[in-house]
């Protein structure tokens, strides 16, 4: 497996480099971010170790724009910013996973497993997904979602989402009227611990209900009070 760390601080990317290759891993360095986003775009990774503090381009700028142009490869934030607001500015700006520095390297290692084993689970299902084809749609009132094509429709009309407001929609979706923990929905769709406190979960669902029922005439995404959130018809 190959890993690219971006991380301006020379010690601590050597440091990872060697933790990585005592691993087994092959790991190749940048030290800035334009010369990081050059690397990542080229495809020839499995995975980034991505700091957010950058010279030139910073961290979260390189993911938004790696983004653009690959929506597959994980992305791990490293960074000693550690408090819920940039966890949730990490997430939106693409990245998979977020681990705060100073960390363990067992920590480490088992976070680059799980994003690597969820990438290769998600893209076997992709491809059974479009085998089975009666059952990429779905639908709910007036919500329709298209798997294959990860568009989102209400009402016939077309929704922008970001990449994981719909990873959390179609996670929503696939457990519809089964209420989902906010642990369930953190481990699920982003692979993080849960930790008490943090709210980026609450965050992301009010996001989704901003584009998905705000606009319309009845609720989709409901509230489980001191649990999840649950996609279903509001009660008659």
């Amino acid at each position: 497996m190959k890993i690219l760390v971006v991380e301006d601080e020379m010690k601590v990317a050597e440091v990872l480099k060697r933790g990585l290759e005592e691993a087994q891993y092959e790991a190749d360095l940048a030290f800035d971010g334009q010369v990081g986003l050059r690397l990542a775009k080229s495809g020839a990774y499995d995975l980034i170790l991505l700091d957010v503090n950058l010279p030139i381009i910073n961290g979260l700028e390189l993911c938004q724009q790696l983004r653009a142009v690959d929506e597959v490869t994980p992305v791990l934030m490293l960074t000693a910013l550690g408090m819920s607001d940039d966890v949730v500015a990490g997430l939106d700006a693409g990245a998979d996973d977020y681990l705060a520095k100073p960390f363990r390297f067992n920590e480490l290692y088992a976070r680059i497993k799980a994003l690597t084993r969820r990438r290769n689970v998600s893209e076997h299902q992709q491809q059974v997904e479009k085998v089975v084809a009666d059952k990429n749609i779905f639908k709910l009132d007036d919500l329709e979602i298209d798997f294959d094509a990860h568009q989102v429709k209400r009402a016939n009309k077309i929704l922008s989402l970001t990449a994981k407001e719909y990873v959390l929609l179609e996670y929503l979706a696939k457990h519809a009227g089964k209420a989902r923990s906010r642990l369930d929905i953190a481990e699920s769709v982003w692979g993080l611990n849960f930790e008490t406190g943090t709210n980026f979960i609450d965050v992301y669902i009010n996001y989704l209900r901003n584009k998905i029922d705000k606009p319309f005439n009845k609720n989709l995404i409901h509230t489980v009070t001191g649990f999840g959130y649950i996609l279903k018809l509001p009660e008659s």
